[in-house]
């Protein structure tokens, strides 16, 4: 089936994707995918908020300096000012769209996470992203051009290969995507595609990231021929609750922000002094993270304490209600008790290489969020920036589709997926076993310290899955489980062949062959 009644398709309904949706959709239809359900992106589960210089103290300097230093100079200076200037633009549209900011006496009440000077977190209570994505989805919802469309994985971007007519030419018209409801594939096309598909959080045995985070805007652009950059900086949140039974219960840094302490568990020693004794807690998160992990191999622990008992119970279950209730439900009552807490993956801080205006290296797509490398994140992601630049760059391509838009050329003729040779499958372990030993390896191998060798080894073990997957990919009917593995795979290979290339160590990617850090910072880039 082919879908061509739009003008503009939008993969992801997150914060990127909604926001390019939302400003393009003045004028022209638009139609949004999401895999599984709308409000199944990372966007929903964000709970810290979004930074922007909203007090009189603070300067767009100031955010500019916490974001290259966090970034251990690896950031492009120009991306980080653009985004950091248009921040309190974008708070403006938020609070248009009926987000319901806390409030201090009128004015919108900032909190501080680690790694920025001064206090400029917006935020609603610790659950900012679902108030944003509710805000968005409920403006989307009002929109007569905007279709969305839930319950839709992508598979792969339509491009000048699969017009009737070949061409090696590399337009990109759209999107093949699996309904997963009737299990056909469907054909979209458009004379523009924005990719706001996420990160590729569930590479890792440990992550906080939804259940769809497989790296599917990543390796989609990667196989259609775009460059990606920086795939080895990987940002771990040192902080994510320790339990059997909950997985993936983040503690967000605004925790540490105010006033939390990281404690050994047996001792009671407050361990951050010994690693930065300047910062403490409130030292970039890859600092953080290595400090946790040394702790818990270096004494064999399980976890480490995170402690804000010290404060008010009233002003912890105040800023922190939704944790509060997550972990009083756990039987852990954070006002009087410490919280065990373990490193996890947290966000893709490589992607997608992108411009100031969105755009990839492949004409008719544009790319924005946690799917890119926009030259913000640099090395490491500082605190709150992530939202921010959803925000900002889902603007950015909706506007430079519409400036260009009477230059855009109207869709060829595209191909139907042709599913005529394969069968389906009756060996589902197959897909199950896979994914288990990628994300079990890459948690051991290519983690939060590395070592060559370990790449290495991990680097050989993708190596003999690649082609068990790609005969299962091309004999078996494609299923959301076969589509993720194998965006899963090619993920994790761009990882580690960026992290064998960087020969150092810089901000999340920390290597003990390696210790150092080079003089003049580079950019891992990958060319298909």
């Amino acid at each position: 089936m082919t879908d061509a009644k739009h003008d503009i398709i939008v993969i992801g309904s997150g914060a990127a994707g909604l926001t390019a949706a939302l400003a393009m959709a003045q004028t022209k239809r638009v139609l949004v995918l999401a895999k599984g359900s709308l409000t199944g992106g990372s966007t929903a589960w964000a709970q810290g908020g979004i930074a922007a210089v909203l007090d009189a103290g603070d300067t767009f300097d100031n955010h500019v300096r916490d974001t290259m230093v966090a970034g251990a100079g690896l950031n492009d200076r120009e991306t980080v000012e653009f985004v950091i200037e248009q921040a309190p633009a974008s708070i403006d549209r938020l609070v248009e769209l009926g987000v319901p900011f806390n409030q201090d006496s009128g004015d919108l009440h900032l909190t501080r996470e680690g790694g920025h000077s001064h206090r400029r977190i917006v935020h609603v209570d610790d659950a900012t992203g679902w108030a944003v994505q509710e805000a968005l989805l409920n403006a989307a919802n009002a929109n007569p051009n905007i279709t969305m469309l839930a319950g839709r994985t992508c598979i792969d971007l339509i491009t000048d290969r699969h017009r009737t007519s070949y061409s090696g030419a590399g337009h990109v018209w759209g999107v093949y995507a699996l309904n997963e409801e009737t299990g056909e594939v469907e054909s979209h096309v458009a004379r523009a595609t924005v990719l706001a598909a996420g990160g590729a959080g569930r590479v890792y045995q440990f992550s906080t990231a939804p259940r769809g985070a497989t790296g599917d805007g990543i390796a989609m652009a990667w196989r259609a021929g775009a460059r990606v950059s920086n795939m080895e900086m990987m940002q771990f949140h040192p902080t994510c609750l320790y339990n059997l039974e909950v997985k993936n219960f983040l503690i967000t840094e605004a925790v540490r922000g105010e006033g939390g302490h990281l404690l050994h568990p047996e001792t009671g020693h407050r361990f951050m002094a010994d690693y930065d004794a300047e910062r403490m807690e409130l030292a970039p998160r890859d600092v953080v993270a290595r400090a946790i992990d040394d702790q818990i191999k270096r004494y064999g622990l399980d976890y480490v304490h995170l402690d804000i008992s010290h404060q008010p119970a009233e002003f912890v279950r105040e800023h922190f209600p939704t944790i509060d209730e997550k972990l009083t439900g756990l039987g852990i009552d954070m006002t009087s008790q410490p919280i065990p807490v373990v490193p996890a993956q947290h966000y893709t801080c490589g992607g997608v290489v992108v411009g100031l205006d969105a755009s990839t290296d492949l004409p008719g797509l544009w790319a924005a969020g946690e799917c890119t490398e926009s030259g913000l994140h640099g090395a490491n992601r500082l605190a709150s920036n992530s939202l921010l630049e959803c925000f900002v760059y889902g603007e950015a391509a909706a506007s430079d589709i519409l400036s260009k838009w009477d230059d855009l050329p109207p869709p060829p003729t595209i191909r139907e997926w042709d599913a005529t040779r394969v069968a389906d499958s009756d060996e589902q372990v197959v897909i199950k076993q896979n994914w288990t030993e990628i994300r079990r390896f890459m948690w051991n191998y290519v983690g939060i310290v590395r070592t060559t060798k370990r790449l290495e080894r991990a680097a050989n073990r993708i190596d003999l899955l690649s082609q068990e997957v790609e005969d299962y990919y091309g004999s078996f009917v494609v299923t959301t489980d076969l589509i993720e593995l194998r965006n899963l795979l090619q993920a994790a290979k761009l990882i580690v062949r960026s992290a064998l290339a960087r020969h150092e160590s810089r901000g999340l990617h920390y290597t003990l062959d390696y210790p150092e850090m080079d003089e003049v910072p580079q950019d891992t880039v990958l060319v298909p």
